[in-house]
C-alpha cells in the first residue's frame, strides 16, 4: 500500500517510527506536511496539491496533527476522506478530541469516571466555580493546552481566584477541575489501537511538579492495567470514535478517572517504557481497514 503520514517534521520520533514500521512491512511510505497542502474542492472531484503536484494513489493516511494547526490539519484529513482514502484517525474524531470540554461531555455521557469539572461563560462568581470543583486545590486548564502547557495548580482560594480572574479578563476560556490528591502526581497513559490496549505506562511528575507529562520532565514506567482501568480506556476510545489514541487516567479512590483522550499520542515514551513496537500496531491497524 501507499501510506501517507501527515506530519510537519519527518525527523520526529513518532513520524520516523511509523515510516520505519510501514517500510518493514513493504509499504510505500511518504511524509506529507499537511500545512503545505492546497485543497481544490469541486463537484465530485476533491484534489490535494502538494509540492506542485496532485497527491494520487494514496491508500491510507496516518494523521499526526499538532494542536496549533488542528483547523487546517483536519481540513486536509477531511479532503482525503472525500477522496475515499482511509484515515487512521477520522477528521470528526480528531476535532472532538481537541475540544477538551466537548471531550469531557462525551465521556460523561458514556458513563465514564471524570474529575469534577466546571466550565462557565466568564462568570464573575469565581468562589462558586471553585466550590463547584470541590474546593481548593483545583487544577485550571486552558481549553486548548497540550503537553502540560496551560495547566495550573491553584492550592489556595486566593490563588485560584486570581488565576481564574486573570484568564476571564483576557477572555481566555478555561475549565476548573478537582485535584485528585491520591494520584500523587502520577497518571496512566493507555495506548489504544483498534479497540485493544497495546501498551500502558505510568507517568510520574518530577519533584516539585504536579504535571506528569514527559515533556515537563516526568518519568515513565511499564504498568499492568487493572481490568477496570483497561475497560475505561477502551470505552473512552470507542466513545470518541478514535481508532488510535492515548487515554490518560488518574488512579483515585473512586476508580479510574479520565483526564484526556489524545488523538496524536507520541510513541517515544510508550515504546521506551513498554519495549513494544507500537508503530507496527498502527500499521497493522491500517492494513486491516484500508
Amino acid at each position: 500500500m501507499k501510506i501517507a503520514v501527515l506530519s510537519r517534521n519527518s525527523n520526529l520520533y513518532s513520524t520516523r517510527r511509523i515510516v520505519e514500521a510501514g517500510q518493514e512491512r513493504n509499504h510505500e511510505m511518504l511524509v506529507v506536511d499537511h500545512t503545505k497542502c492546497d485543497l481544490i474542492i469541486e463537484k465530485k472531484n476533491p484534489v490535494i496539491i502538494y509540492k506542485g503536484a496532485k497527491l494520487k494513489d494514496v491508500d491510507a493516511v496516518i494523521p499526526r496533527i499538532g494542536a496549533s494547526v488542528t483547523f487546517y490539519g483536519t481540513a486536509v484529513v477531511r479532503q482525503f476522506e472525500m477522496m475515499k482514502v482511509f484515515s487512521a484517525i477520522e477528521s470528526q474524531a480528531l476535532i472532538r478530541s481537541r475540544d477538551k470540554l466537548r471531550c469531557l461531555q462525551i465521556l460523561s455521557r458514556a458513563g465514564l469516571g471524570l474529575p469534577k469539572t466546571v466550565f462557565t461563560n466568564y462568570s464573575k462568581n469565581v468562589k462558586e466555580i471553585i466550590r463547584g470543583a470541590g474546593g481548593t486545590p483545583v487544577v485550571i486548564k486552558l481549553l486548548e493546552g497540550t503537553q502540560g502547557l496551560g495547566v495550573v495548580l491553584a492550592e489556595t482560594d486566593n490563588a485560584a481566584e486570581s488565576v481564574i480572574d486573570a484568564f476571564n479578563g483576557l477572555k481566555i476560556r478555561v475549565i476548573v477541575q478537582e485535584f485528585i490528591k491520591e494520584a500523587q502526581g502520577s497518571d496512566i497513559r493507555a495506548f489504544v489501537v483498534d479497540g485493544i490496549v497495546v501498551g500502558a505506562m505510568k507517568r510520574t511528575a518530577k519533584k516539585g511538579e504536579f504535571r506528569s507529562n514527559l515533556h515537563r520532565g516526568g518519568t515513565a514506567e511499564l504498568i499492568q492495567l487493572s481490568e477496570e482501568e483497561e475497560n475505561a480506556a477502551l470505552k473512552a476510545a470507542k466513545a470518541m470514535g478514535l481508532g488510535v489514541c492515548g487515554v490518560d487516567l488518574l488512579q483515585s479512590k473512586n476508580g479510574p478517572l479520565i483526564i484526556e483522550v489524545n488523538s496524536s499520542p507520541g510513541l517515544e515514551g510508550i515504546e521506551s517504557a513498554t519495549g513494544k513496537n507500537i508503530a507496527k500496531s498502527i500499521i497493522r491497524f491500517v492494513e486491516r481497514h484500508a
